[in-house]
């Protein structure tokens, strides 16, 4: 007899294909707590893994460009935690997670500056958006291989305006990069939706 996962399972073991960087902990127990669907949590796990891979490689590729990765990852593992509430968006379409989320982690003692993800991840065009918000917005597109070409720019131009590089040399190196990381996005997907949309 197999055992149903738990939210914890899904947010910490060890995973093999694919390899999935785990959540925080103290994401997995909020995340518990407010009673996070499965396929959340895998969603959330997959997106905290490619955030991660992105903030190593913008760490290598481009030094002079300053990113707190402690936010970046937090919030990528935290982005969507409104759909908690919203359960129908994680298979439709929808917007109200958003805001949601954001007071959702607000009544749970985050910060408001940590909080803010869950509510610009889709709002990455918007005035004073900080490169931090640019990277979880990317991470959320480029898991399941989604290219956004306005979202992609805007990055460009940060790595560009830091390293002083052309922006033609940023766009051709973000854009083999992210397409090594789409080359994964099939197993993520799987993983995913291996996991039910209900508790």
């Amino acid at each position: 007899m197999t055992s149903v996962p738990t939210v914890l399972s899904i947010a910490l073991d060890e995973t093999s294909d694919p390899v999935l960087r785990p959540l925080p902990g103290e994401v997995a127990r909020l995340l518990d707590e407010v009673g996070a669907p499965p396929r959340l949590v895998a969603h959330l796990r997959a997106v905290h893994d490619v955030a991660d891979r992105i903030v190593d490689w913008v760490g290598r590729h481009c030094p002079a460009l300053a990113v707190d990765r402690e936010a970046v990852l937090f919030g990528a593992a935290t982005h969507d935690i409104g759909k908690t509430l919203h359960p129908g968006e994680l298979s439709g379409p929808g917007d109200r997670h958003e805001r949601a989320g954001r007071e959702l982690l607000l009544a749970h003692g985050v910060r408001p500056d940590a909080a803010r993800f869950a509510g610009t991840h889709a709002s990455w065009g918007a005035p004073g958006v900080a490169v931090e918000d640019l990277l979880v917005s990317l991470a959320d597109k480029v898991w399941k291989n989604k290219r956004v070409a306005d979202l992609e720019d805007l990055v460009v131009a940060e790595l560009s305006r830091a390293g002083g590089r052309p922006v033609w040399q940023e766009f051709l190196d973000l854009d083999a990069f992210l397409t090594g990381l789409g080359e994964g996005a099939d197993l993520r997907l799987a993983w995913q939706a291996a996991h039910p949309v209900q508790g």
